[in-house]
């Protein structure tokens, strides 16, 4: 049990950020390639200039944070849908981070970082295990929780959730409400970096070191998890206990496939059929709510 909610609570962290932009009407296709970018940075500043892990993280936090506002602010300004901004974002960030990572170390992969300063602290607040009546738990589970309820609460306990389901509903009428489109997608953008780098903290943490290409596909799994717990491709409508959900569901099968003892590729199968249906039944629930509504 406690390996299936290990892997459903990194996808979980990712999809509540995600799920919030896409309830605001957008997409984040960079986050996968932030993942990587955060966790070689953290290394190779904690590694190669000998910086103490926590700070190498904070700064690493400006720089994710930045490029997700750079995002957001380049979508709002152009008009331009984001789906192709952040694929565009996803390209060149992946690409500088293994140039770059090249250029310093002539490698793709970096370990070791277990020996740095600081490392002891940042495991313990993103790696270590929590014991529960006798049985440890991965404290990745707890974040993730906190996370859902963050997102929960936000969503549907306060103003700026109200704006998010507006601005994801119907752009006319919120601007019509005075709602602050731009600000509300450019910080969920934000928000969506800030979960990047923070599964790139927990990963950096648990492997002792840094990928390139860590983060791969994790932009795809997420929107999935996303809507499979009923976010609405369109905008306007989701939930984050259903994205919860969503999680659960990815991990419980990744790991059931691998336990299994089944080729890893028909999880990627899964993840088609999982979409696609999932789209097939969110389009039907949304005639219907149109039409109710």
């Amino acid at each position: 049990m406690k390996s299936y909610l290990q892997v459903s609570s990194e996808i979980g962290i990712l999809a509540v950020g995600v799920a919030l932009l896409m309830i605001a009407g957008e997409f984040d296709l960079s986050i996968g390639s932030l993942i990587g970018f955060s966790s070689m940075s953290i290394t190779l500043l904690t590694i190669e200039a000998n910086m103490p892990m926590p700070l190498a993280s904070i700064l690493t936090l400006v720089m994710t944070i930045f490029i997700g506002y750079c995002n957001g602010l380049t979508v709002v300004k152009s008009g331009l849908p984001s789906f192709i901004i952040t694929l565009g974002s996803l390209f060149i960030i992946r690409g500088l981070t293994i140039a770059i990572t090249k250029l310093i170390t002539g490698r793709t992969q970096i370990s070791g970082i277990d020996e740095s300063s600081g490392y002891d602290f940042m495991h313990s607040i993103f790696s270590s295990n929590i014991k529960i009546a006798d049985v440890d738990f991965p404290i990745s589970i707890f974040w993730w929780l906190l996370f859902v309820f963050l997102g929960y609460f936000v969503l549907n306990q306060t103003q700026t959730g109200n704006w998010v389901f507006a601005t994801g509903a119907s752009k006319e009428s919120s601007k019509l409400m005075g709602i602050p489109i731009r600000k509300i997608k450019v910080s969920l953008f934000m928000l969506t970096a800030f979960c990047a780098w923070f599964i790139a903290v927990i990963q950096v943490t648990t492997f002792n070191g840094a990928d390139v290409l860590r983060g791969e596909q994790k932009e795809f799994i997420s929107i999935i998890a996303a809507v499979i717990g009923g976010t609405l491709l369109t905008g306007g409508y989701g939930s984050i206990i259903g994205v919860m959900i969503g999680a659960l569901i990815f991990g419980i099968v990744k790991q059931g496939i691998i336990f299994a003892g089944v080729d890893a590729d028909w999880f990627q199968v899964f993840m088609g059929v999982m979409l696609v249906s999932a789209v097939l039944v969110n389009g039907r629930f949304k005639k219907k709510y149109i039409h109710e509504f």
